[in-house]
């Protein structure tokens, strides 16, 4: 499975919510992820130990449907500028033996909000 590219826009102080379709590259169909385990995390770098958990979740396992968010306190909380994320999937579960894959990655832009 390739790795899917995708920035994204979080508004500081707002909720955000993604979801994602992601293929099996060999016969582009949906992938099925029956059984898969996911985390997301976003951090200010790549080397960064800090991190934000996005809560992620399979929404639609059959068709490939993966969704991360992150509630408007954790947007509150994050200072605005770029930062890197990525969405792990694990076959089994994250618990597992299977190898962890990269199924989605990318830059965000956290942008300041006004209203509060």
């Amino acid at each position: 499975m390739a790795v899917y590219v995708s920035n994204i826009v979080i508004e500081q102080g707002c909720d955000f919510a993604i979801n994602f379709e992601l293929q099996d590259t060999a016969t582009n169909e949906a992938k099925n992820l029956v059984g898969y385990g996911i985390t997301a995390q976003l951090r200010k770098t790549y080397s960064s130990s800090s991190y934000v958990s996005f809560a992620s979740s399979i929404a639609i396992p059959s068709d490939g449907v993966i969704s991360i968010t992150l509630s408007d306190t954790q947007t509150s909380s994050l200072k605005p500028g770029r930062y890197v994320y990525d969405v792990l999937i694990q076959a089994g579960g994250l618990q597992s033996n299977n190898d962890r894959v990269k199924a989605v990655e990318g830059m965000a832009l956290v942008r300041a909000g006004v209203t509060r």
